[in-house]
């Protein structure tokens, strides 16, 4: 059925300003993400990244489960400042698995701002992930 109306415009939702550049394995990535998940509830979900020059730290706390963190080494850009922000373990890890990639390259704004994935390997791709409250 064909409806009558005009496609929002898209384009306005990508940040094209997000300076703070950093490169993943998309393997490193999921693996972490499986570890710290694990104690994740349907209430909590968020997962925290910390990202400091050449270093990603996630970490998850549950009131009921205790914390999980880990770490593993990124590719940071020229003029990366350390930003923490927080965004839903699942649909990290969905991205990380739909990828289809190697490497996963994200530019961040600040921590209310949303941050722009893409593959390394096809510039076509483009994720654009809303963050959640720490």
């Amino acid at each position: 059925k064909l409806i009558d109306g005009t496609f929002p415009d898209y384009d306005r939702v990508i940040p094209k300003d997000n300076a703070n550049t950093a490169t993943f394995e998309v393997a490193a990535l999921q693996s972490a993400l499986d570890r710290v998940t694990t104690i994740n509830n349907e209430r909590g979900r968020v997962v925290k990244l910390s990202l400091t020059e050449g270093l990603l730290a996630l970490s998850v706390t549950n009131p009921d489960s205790g914390t999980a963190e880990d770490e593993l080494p990124i590719a940071s850009g020229a003029d990366f400042k350390p930003i923490e922000i927080g965004f839903n373990g699942r649909y990290l890890a969905e991205l990380a698995s739909t990828s289809g990639t190697a490497k996963l390259h994200a530019a961040f704004g600040d921590p209310g701002s949303p941050s722009v994935w893409s593959p390394l390997d096809d510039p076509r791709a483009l994720y654009v992930l809303m963050p959640m409250r720490v």
